[in-house]
């Protein structure tokens, strides 16, 4: 249950949200200030309210945020109490929503696999032989200048990982994630006069469950290349375990249940929709509401494609005034007070409004695991060696309705 003090907060950034949705719609869809008749003075001096008003919203989300996220720390903390002391508990929570990793390079050198590779050199049974080679010392051919490299890699430009952030993580010990969603909620509940009869309730829970699925990608190397542990465990490190990040922030929007894939949100069954139809303040303010009304949900989160913020970022009233801001300043990275993730797994043309704090939830089932072998295929007799990582999840939907999507935006 939301405190007081968070419950009044809401209550007055829906409040702030809806002075503000009221001063766009008199703009309209050209944002004609001419138009606005609830604020006093010229263009400019409209646009600059506008702006104060949509600073307000800003920090007034913040301290929302910050006072959902205690709430949520201290809910956390009193689940796993709980866990703690009842046996056969079908899941634990973290002690901070942060989930514990290991070190790649750590785990590889410390895997039975590796030990036994380097036992089997040092007992002899891979022959070795190191013969000082004499080549001719030739001054004609000069003596090049050593260039020793920085050790720095410049990764490859490809997604960054967004989503992953925004959804709480859990942790599982089953093959699933089960719970019960009430589908039937008939409240009866009514004023009844001495004597008469008083009126029933009827509640109805369904079964829901969400498969835990893997993801997994493995690379070949050579164990000439492994010798230099040192060298190569952070960058390795850092690539496969982004490589499954990567792949599961994907899915968490657009994975489509099929297995062995995750049911991610846009392809959920029972999340709202409608394309859009006028102006596009006006639709995200929408789908706001929709997640309000129909999902009875607290909207936090706002995902789009970076280039349908930029429009939004860029809008300008009917006079060349930017509605968000001049270019010379920062800016918002929210709208109608919620922030905005911009991510290139979104769809572009496609918005995603929801309560992502509430109503889904990332389960692990191990973290990211790390395994070597030479038994894959021919890699023995060519001294080669597979490296695998995975990782097992689920990612159950709560409550579809607290998700909106706007399309054709």
């Amino acid at each position: 249950m939301p405190s007081a003090k968070l419950i009044e907060k809401r209550k007055e950034f829906e409040a702030k949200q809806d002075a503000m949705h009221a001063i766009l719609k008199e703009a309209g869809p050209e944002l004609d200030m001419n138009k606005v008749t609830s604020i006093r003075g010229d263009s400019k001096a409209k646009v600059e309210e506008i702006q104060k008003k949509n600073k307000e919203l800003e920090d007034l989300g913040k301290e929302i945020d910050g006072l959902v996220a205690l709430e949520k720390t201290a809910h956390l903390d009193e689940e796993r109490q709980k866990a703690i002391s009842q046996k056969g508990e079908a899941f634990q929570f973290p002690a901070s929503p942060q989930t514990e990793t290991k070190d790649f390079g750590k785990m590889f050198t410390d895997s039975a696999a590796f030990k036994t590779w380097t036992d089997t050199k040092q007992k002899g049974h891979v022959a070795e032989l190191n013969i000082d080679l004499k080549t001719l010392f030739q001054t004609t051919a000069g003596w090049a200048p050593e260039t020793i490299r920085t050790g720095k890699v410049v990764d490859i430009a490809t997604r960054p990982i967004r989503i992953i952030d925004l959804i709480p993580p859990g942790r599982t010990n089953q093959t699933a994630i089960v719970y019960m969603e009430e589908t039937t909620f008939t409240n009866a509940a009514a004023e009844v006069a001495e004597g008469s009869v008083k009126p029933e309730a009827a509640l109805a829970l369904t079964e829901r469950s969400s498969t835990v699925r893997k993801i997994a990608v493995w690379i070949p190397v050579t164990s000439e290349q492994l010798e230099d542990v040192e060298g190569i465990q952070s960058y390795l490190n850092g690539r496969l375990t982004f490589m499954l990040k990567q792949r599961l922030d994907l899915q968490l929007l657009a994975g489509n249940g099929v297995a062995p894939n995750l049911m991610g949100l846009l392809n959920t069954v029972g999340i709202q929709t409608f394309a859009l139809a006028g102006d596009r303040f006006d639709a995200i303010y929408t789908a706001i509401k929709n997640v309000r009304v129909t999902g009875q949900a607290d909207p936090n989160q706002i995902v789009m494609h970076p280039n349908d913020w930029q429009d939004i970022r860029l809008a300008r009233t009917d006079d060349g005034l930017y509605i968000l801001g001049n270019p010379s300043e920062p800016g918002p990275v929210r709208i109608w007070g919620l922030p905005v993730t911009e991510s290139t797994a979104e769809t572009e043309n496609s918005v995603l409004v929801g309560d992502f704090l509430n109503f889904c939830q990332l389960f692990e089932k191990k973290g990211i695991e790390i395994a070597i072998t030479d038994s894959h295929d021919t890699y023995f007799i060519y001294n080669k060696l597979a490296v695998r990582a995975e990782i097992r999840v689920a990612f159950p939907v709560y409550r579809p309705a607290a998700f909106c999507v706007i399309t054709a935006f």
